[in-house]
C-alpha cells in the first residue's frame, strides 16, 4: 500500500481529501535539564597576606559561641594566630565565595606547640592516627548551604593522602548546634575533659569582729614576811 505523500514537501497541488491533525503529546520535563548554577566555592592555603582577613572572620563566625563558652573557639589573640602561621606542620585552608571568605580551616598531623594538652599515647594505643583539626568555622551568612560539609569532605580528603585514618577535633558541650552537627557525621565523644563546677556560699573575705574572753586576774604572790611566824 502506498503512502500519502505530504504536499508541503513534493509541492503538489493535489488537496487531501481528508485533514489529519497530529496528536500533540505534552513535552515532559526533561530528566537532564540542569538546575540553576549555584555559587562556585573554592579552597587554597592561606598566605601571609590573609592573615587579618581570616581573623576578621574568625571574630564574626565565632562571637555568638565565645559568648557562652568557657573557652575560646579559636585562638585567644591575633598575635597567637601569626604564631600559628609561622609553625610547621600546620595546614591553613581557607574556602572563597566569589573571592569572600565562607569558611576556615586549620589542621595539624601531629601534636604540636608547647601549651597543647593533647596525650599522644591515648591515640597510640588504640592504633588511631589521627589528624587534628584545631578550627573549622563557617560564615554565620552560610550556614546550611553545604560550606562546611564540603570544608569536612575536604579535611576528609587530606588524612587520606596523609594515610591518617581518624579526625579528632574539640568542640564545646553547650555548642549544640556545632555538637549535633558532627554526631549526625558519625564523630563519637572521646574520653576529653569537662569543665565542672559546684556553688560556693558567698562571705566576706574577711572574718567579722570576734569578742576575746576577759583578762583573767592574777593575784600577786604572797612576800616572804606573810609566811613567818611570831614568835612569843
Amino acid at each position: 500500500m502506498a503512502r500519502k505523500r505530504n504536499p508541503r514537501k513534493t509541492g503538489s497541488s493535489e488537496q487531501p481529501s481528508e485533514v489529519v491533525r497530529p496528536h500533540v503529546i505534552p513535552k515532559k520535563a526533561s530528566k537532564g535539564r540542569k538546575k540553576p548554577t549555584g555559587p562556585l566555592i573554592t579552597v587554597r592555603h592561606m598566605n601571609r597576606r590573609d592573615i587579618n582577613r581570616v581573623w576578621d572572620f574568625l571574630k564574626v563566625s565565632f562571637r555568638e559561641v565565645n559568648a557562652e563558652t568557657v573557652e575560646y573557639q579559636r585562638p585567644r589573640s591575633k598575635h597567637r594566630f601569626e604564631e600559628v602561621f609561622a609553625e610547621e606542620g600546620i595546614e591553613q585552608l581557607m574556602f572563597e565565595v566569589d573571592g569572600d571568605i565562607v569558611a576556615y580551616a586549620e589542621c595539624s598531623y601531629e601534636v604540636t606547640g608547647s601549651d597543647n594538652w593533647i596525650n599522644p599515647r591515648y591515640f597510640e594505643k588504640r592504633d588511631m592516627r589521627p589528624l587534628f583539626v584545631d578550627e573549622l568555622a563557617v560564615h554565620p551568612d552560610w550556614h546550611g548551604r553545604g560550606v562546611g560539609s564540603f570544608a569536612l569532605e575536604q579535611l576528609h580528603h587530606l588524612a587520606r593522602v596523609h594515610g591518617l585514618n581518624q579526625l579528632v577535633l574539640e568542640v564545646a558541650e553547650n555548642n549544640e548546634r556545632a555538637l549535633e552537627w558532627y554526631k549526625k557525621r558519625s564523630f563519637k565523644k572521646l574520653d576529653a575533659a569537662i569543665f565542672m563546677a559546684v556553688g560556693v556560699d558567698l562571705e566576706p573575705e574577711l572574718l567579722p569582729p570576734r569578742e576575746l574572753p576577759a583578762a583573767r586576774t592574777i593575784e600577786p604572790p604572797p612576800s616572804s614576811g606573810d609566811n613567818v611566824s611570831s614568835s612569843k
